[in-house]
């Protein structure tokens, strides 16, 4: 099929289509047209991608055929029958996408908080250097466990969870730089690993271990998501593909971006531990049993809830209906 011709014999019809789906008010008949029109052209861009693949002239087709298609079905839909979508298809594939990185994250936050803690316990001048030796002893004695059990849990609760919502969202938002999350990360790697050190200093680590635990399992994980997700941004611009960097950047912010709303959600539930389980008198291994579970929790809703979503063929990213038609790109 030659396409220049097909557009030199179909133009005026198309400019008709055009025409009827940017009219604010149409008749009965002009609304039998407008569907006419739309069938027809929906068979001139079939027929267009079977000759040529993609093309021009068809992204034009398609911008008119879309904008036709609002005009004769774009009510609003009601935002409560999108949440189930959101919930069981969007967000879990979009976790799902950033498991890889989320481990490797990971890992690089515990080595550096690793190193930190057995490097500064191990060396006097370096735990001196943090302060007064009594001060250091109270904090390791007292300040460390009362800093969860100083305010009423629900105060505390939604303290930490804002907080720590922020931080993700920051991630996430800021990830498009490419040093925003781990510059993030570096900072908090570094500052659990003091306080580890100076636990560990004065025979205290056991004490670090069971207070981070119960509540840090959900929250630190959260926290290596919300920076996959940013980095996932920064890489969609680096490397764009065969996309123009401005596609491959507006579809990676609305697909990972999702992440930041379901990481406000699972940070609730983890301040919700960090305020009325950590500081409880109860069995240590109830109280790093109920932080296991919802750490399995959202693993099961990330790898396998978003596995099955992302075979679907989720992306976390909005549907084309949703999202609306691509940039046109000439040849």
């Amino acid at each position: 099929m030659d396409l220049d011709a097909l557009t030199a014999a179909r133009r005026a019809e198309w400019a008709r289509l055009d025409e009827l789906s940017r009219t604010r008010s149409l008749s009965g008949a002009e609304v039998d047209e407008l569907v006419d029109r739309y069938r027809a052209a929906s068979a001139d861009l079939a027929d267009a991608k079977t000759s040529a693949g993609r093309s021009p002239q068809g992204d034009h087709i398609s911008t008119m055929l879309a904008r036709a298609r609002l005009r004769l079905t774009g009510a609003p839909e009601n935002v409560l029958r999108q949440v189930p979508r959101f919930f069981a298809l969007q967000l879990p594939a979009a976790l799902y996408r950033v498991r890889w990185t989320t481990l490797v994250i990971a890992l690089g936050f515990l080595a550096v908080g690793a190193v930190v803690a057995f490097w500064v316990s191990g060396d006097a001048a370096l735990v001196a250097a943090l302060g007064n030796r009594l001060e250091l002893e109270e904090y390791a004695d007292n300040q460390f466990t009362d800093y969860y059990s100083e305010k009423h849990p629900a105060t505390f609760a939604g303290t930490v969870w804002t907080n720590n919502a922020w931080i993700a969202v920051q991630c996430v938002i800021f990830g498009i730089t490419g040093f925003w999350p781990i510059m993030v990360l570096v900072q908090n790697a570094v500052g659990v690993g003091t306080a580890a050190a100076v636990m560990l200093a004065f025979g205290r680590g056991d004490v670090f271990v069971l207070y981070i635990l119960p509540h840090g399992l959900l929250e630190l994980t959260c926290l290596f998501v919300a920076a996959a997700a940013g980095l996932g941004i920064f890489w969609a611009w680096v490397a764009p593909g065969r996309r123009t960097r401005g596609e491959a950047l507006a579809a990676a912010g609305r697909s990972l971006a999702t992440i930041a709303i379901g990481l406000v959600l699972w940070l609730a539930l983890a301040g919700l531990i960090e305020g009325f389980v950590t500081a409880q008198p109860w069995p240590w291994p109830v109280k790093i049993g109920i932080g296991a579970v919802a750490l399995a929790l959202f693993l099961i809703y990330m790898i396998v809830v978003g596995g099955r979503a992302f075979r679907r063929g989720e992306t976390g990213d909005l549907t084309e209906y949703e999202a609306g038609t691509p940039t046109l790109v000439a040849g």
